[in-house]
């Protein structure tokens, strides 16, 4: 049966526009859903997911494209569809409505509510059968037992609002590296120390976990924690979670052997792992880890950026309705495709026993490193680098004749400006300037499209179109983002900016008590005004203002943006020992406080990167270019200046000097 389309065909959403042709009588989140709810005396249905997601579009198929289903969802619900991704506030609500009632989560999110947006009921992925029987159920409470209904919602709404919200300030106490020592030890017993990684399934990347760690082992010079790392990011780097010919890493690995990926590709998890990646190349110098931040930036600037200068946000995991489709390869294919360097390839790429994935198709990972491959073939690097780029030349040549991965092609505030943080990272490493060029671009189109003339953020960008009021986490990245840019292009444009969004937040976000900033700015009209306070696949947008306020104090010796810091860490601090993953973010700056700012003034245009210096983590650095930032001290005798732990020293000229002051700092 042919269906009109429903209401969600005027938006700008790839994922909303995904539902656009079901039988479904979708409508996008609005004021207007509760008031219709009223009206027509129907519960909401508050559907959330995203356009990458494999089990969403599985559970489209099988309930929202059946005219059965339909016909009872538009007889008896009033139905939303949310990108989370456009809405991350809407999700965040919903999905701790879901943590409450099943302790569990994911997508996609399916949220039954009153018609005033109080959730009395969820689940993920349902199939057909029963997902009518959830409804009838539902219906029928509704219809002989509304009182209970009313009930539950109230009671769930108290745990809504009180959760995932701190109101009262913890009072600040004495730094204590034990903290971190006892947070590193619970930790430990996690670790996966033959394949990296987490000890369980699936396995996610989480970036800022690895760059926490990475910083903790060089300060404390921890062997256990530093080789977990490397065996986790070699692990990872030779997975089949990374795109081997094309870069990019999957969203996460379904297995303990990084091997097969749900195929999704993600621009926040690849923005986060070229910085990890770069920080590894600092601290270990393997030129593998220099291959896979080159590698994810060329995919990136391939089949990710828009001609506004900014980035798309994912690649789908599925293409022709199976999921790995476009990334996997039978053996005929390829010994078609590489003639004589079928051979080799073979060993290098794993097709065998390690690499199969099912139904004849291989996931290309690899099992050694370059160099024992190199070895093992008599070969130099440098010949083996060559072969593998010209194999990987003609792969990816034909691959992309195939049916591509749908594209969600919004552009992401947020997203773009953890890119931007990547990208300043690795051209202070590589001096590659082309990754110093596409961050300016990106930031310049934040500057020009993504912000009004009132210092507010848009969230999401669609169509030409920016579109809904920044959350947190845009504020909160993007101010990170600027300091990056400033540190990295000496224009102190950047810098300036960041301060007026941080003078934003201040206002517009903060608990007056706590120093906690609400996700949602003032105009919030959810059940609930959450704070997003633990450190995930992406860090809380707390943990990276708390470090903005702690840097922006610095360099502008605002002494209240510093105590904010402080006082947002003692709050967070307190779980810190019991769950470190999910406070590596606020490990960081824990690790910044204990340590204290390194402040570098610099008025004279010098031939070294003075982005290139041995301090971890890299933000305790407050490198000062130019006179309206600058501290007085740089107004003395041409130099470097370096103020650490209560004292300057005597300016340098000389990058040895300079590095051989940084060391230990």
């Amino acid at each position: 049966m042919k269906h009109l389309k429903n209401k969600l065909a005027k938006e700008s959403s790839p994922y909303l526009l995904q539902h656009a042709n079901n039988p479904v009588n979708w409508v996008p989140w609005s004021n207007e859903v509760f008031e219709t709810a009223r009206k027509e005396g129907k519960l909401i249905l508050i559907s959330i997911g995203y356009s990458a997601c494999h089990w969403c579009h599985v559970m489209e198929k099988e309930c929202f494209e059946d005219d059965e289903v339909a016909a009872f969802m538009n007889q008896y619900f009033v139905n939303v569809k949310v990108d989370r991704e456009e809405r991350p506030d809407v999700d965040q609500v919903y999905m701790s409505a879901l943590h409450l009632m099943t302790q569990k989560g994911g997508w996609p999110l399916n949220c039954f509510c009153l018609d005033d947006g109080r959730p009395i009921y969820g689940g993920t992925y349902f199939p057909k059968e029963n997902w009518l029987e959830v409804m009838a159920a539902l219906v029928k409470t509704q219809q002989n037992d509304f009182a209970r209904m009313l009930d539950f919602a109230s009671k769930l709404e108290e745990g809504i609002q009180s959760s995932e919200l701190i109101t009262e300030p913890v009072l600040p106490h004495q730094l204590d590296e034990n903290i971190l020592h006892n947070t590193i030890d619970t930790w430990k017993n996690n670790f996966d120390n033959k394949e990296g990684g987490s000890a369980r399934a699936p396995k996610f990347p989480l970036p800022n976990n690895y760059l926490f760690l990475l910083y903790y082992s060089q300060l404390f010079n921890h062997n256990e924690v530093r080789n977990h790392v490397k065996l986790t990011l070699n692990k990872m780097g030779q997975g089949g979670i990374f795109d081997q010919i094309g870069g990019g890493f999957s969203r996460y690995s379904v297995d303990v052997l990084w091997k097969a990926p749900h195929f999704e590709k993600m621009l926040y998890d690849n923005a986060q792992l070229i910085e990890l990646y770069t920080i590894a190349y600092q601290i270990f110098g393997d030129p593998c880890y220099q291959q896979i931040v080159e590698q994810t930036v060329e995919w990136l600037n391939r089949e990710m950026r828009s001609e506004e200068g900014c980035f798309y946000s994912a690649l789908d995991a599925d293409s022709e309705g199976e999921e790995g489709r476009f990334y996997c390869w039978n053996k005929e294919e390829l010994k078609k495709i590489l003639g004589k360097d079928f051979g080799w390839a073979e060993k290098f790429y794993s097709i065998n026993e390690d690499g199969y994935w099912e139904e004849g198709k291989y996931i290309l990972l690899k099992r050694k490193s370059d160099q024992d491959f190199a070895e093992e073939m008599a070969w130099t690097n440098s010949h083996l680098k060559n072969k593998i780029a010209e194999i990987n030349e003609n792969l990816l040549f034909h691959r992309q004749k195939r049916v591509r991965p749908g594209l969600d092609y919004k552009c992401l505030t947020s997203w773009n400006a953890l890119l931007i943080s990547a990208l300043c990272q690795a051209y202070n490493t590589f001096d590659n300037d082309a990754y110093l060029t596409a961050a300016e671009q990106t930031g310049q189109w934040i500057l020009t499209v993504q912000m009004d003339k009132n210092n507010q953020l848009f969230h999401s960008f669609a169509k030409g179109k920016a579109a809904i009021s920044g959350f947190l986490e845009d504020y909160a990245c993007t101010i990170d983002a600027f300091i990056k840019l400033y540190k990295s292009s000496k224009n102190s444009k950047w810098l300036l900016t960041a301060e007026k969004l941080t003078k934003t937040v201040e206002k517009e976000f903060m608990h007056p008590e706590s120093k906690m900033c609400y996700f949602t700015n003032e105009g919030n009209t959810l059940i609930a005004r959450k704070m997003e306070l633990h450190d995930n696949v992406m860090p809380a947008s707390n943990s990276v203002m708390a470090k903005n306020f702690w840097i922006m104090g610095h360099y502008f010796k605002n002494e209240n943006w510093i105590g904010y810091a402080q006082q947002m860490l003692a709050n967070a601090s307190e779980d810190m020992e019991g769950y470190g993953p999910g406070h590596s973010n606020w490990g960081i700056l824990y690790l910044m406080e204990l340590k204290g700012a390194v402040e570098i003034s610099c008025l004279e245009k010098l031939p070294n990167n003075l982005n290139k210096h041995p301090v971890y983590p890299p933000e305790r650095v407050i490198l000062s270019y130019h006179s309206e930032i600058s501290s007085e001290i740089s107004k003395g005798e041409k130099g470097i200046y370096i103020c650490a732990n209560g004292s300057c020293f005597p300016p340098v000229s000389s990058e040895k000097e300079y590095l051989e002051l940084l060391i230990g700092v």
